[in-house]
């Protein structure tokens, strides 16, 4: 009786484990199963390429995870990546690299609490509006550019590659500012009454407002979080290239919810998490690395994306009804 109370334990803590830490979980089995065909995967030169690779789509996805939990979404941070990323590297020669990173997020700022302000305070859907501001964003990029690429005239020879090239201790910048960023955001998410007011926001809007929560304002900082999010984003994508084309964000949107999709962060609202979030950045760069080592051309990445995040919202909806199948 004693050893069958044991295993019933043990199988209790196994389960328990692999409900909330399964992505951990699945990480490591991927990266085991690819390793096993190409062991450089798991070197330290490509782990660390593979994080600085994803560090843009990284920094961008911790702020729209405030998004969605609060039970919202965010389509415009493609668009807006391609603007702010436009603005900085168009600003710098002009009036300065520090003027051009402030102006730059002074604009994202803006963006940011106008969509806030539709979504939080009018009450519209959060789809319809960013996915309005998508093109808005888009056409003004155009606008502001004039149709032009932007280029830093003389890259080496400004501080401003700092974000994108420079190393500390052999480690990527951009790295540093990733995981940086996800544990600033990870405290504020986690271990704040305000991250607990963007969960409950999430959950259940109704009863949250009954508890004296402010669910406009809620929403509404949580639109401008992901939006600065992004400028940070367009920096260090800025100061990578040292350059921008127009449409340089086309299709971060979608990468940006795949990752936290996959981390398992519930698009209905109430539910995720920040590390989690970063385990599903790092997947799905591995998975992009794994298919360049097989040969595979770019464009099966997004049909890859397609499918994980099919698979992803399956499964999350899946655990909210308890079973597989409708």
């Amino acid at each position: 009786m004693q050893v069958t109370g044991r295993w019933s334990g043990l199988r209790a803590a196994l389960t328990g484990s692999f409900k909330h830490q399964g992505i951990l979980y699945a990480f490591i089995l991927f990266l085991a199963g690819v390793a096993v065909a190409y062991p450089t995967v798991l070197s330290i030169g490509n782990v660390l390429t593979v994080v600085q690779q994803v560090s843009v789509i990284g920094v961008m996805a911790l702020g729209v995870t405030f998004v969605v939990i609060a039970g919202q979404l965010d389509l415009s941070v493609g668009s807006l990546l391609s603007l702010t990323t436009v603005m900085v590297v168009g600003l710098h020669d002009q009036v300065g690299p520090l003027p051009a990173i402030l102006i730059m997020f002074a604009a994202a700022a803006l963006v940011g609490a106008f969509n806030g302000f539709l979504v939080g305070f009018l009450k519209l859907n959060s789809l319809i509006v960013t996915l309005g501001m998508l093109s808005a964003l888009q056409g003004i990029t155009f606008l502001y550019s004039g149709g032009n690429n932007v280029n830093i005239q003389d890259p080496n020879q400004t501080w401003f590659k700092v974000f994108g090239r420079a190393f500390v201790l052999h480690v990527p910048v951009p790295m540093i500012i990733f995981l940086g960023l996800a544990v600033v955001l990870g405290v504020l998410l986690h271990r704040t009454g305000y991250g607990r007011r963007v969960f409950a926001v999430g959950g259940n809007p109704t009863a949250s407002s009954y508890s004296g929560v402010r669910s406009s304002r809620i929403v509404f900082t949580t639109f401008m979080i992901s939006a600065l999010c992004t400028g940070v984003a367009a920096v260090i994508l800025g100061s990578r290239v040292m350059g921008s084309q127009n449409t340089v964000g086309q299709g971060y949107e979608l990468q940006v919810l795949a990752a936290i999709i996959l981390g398992g962060t519930s698009l209905l609202g109430g539910a995720g998490s920040m590390f989690k979030t970063v385990i599903g950045v790092l997947i799905l760069g591995f998975i992009q690395n794994a298919l360049l080592l097989l040969g595979f051309a770019y464009y099966v990445q997004w049909l890859v994306t397609w499918f994980v995040i099919i698979v992803a919202v399956w499964f999350d909806v899946a655990s909210k009804r308890g079973r597989l199948w409708a």
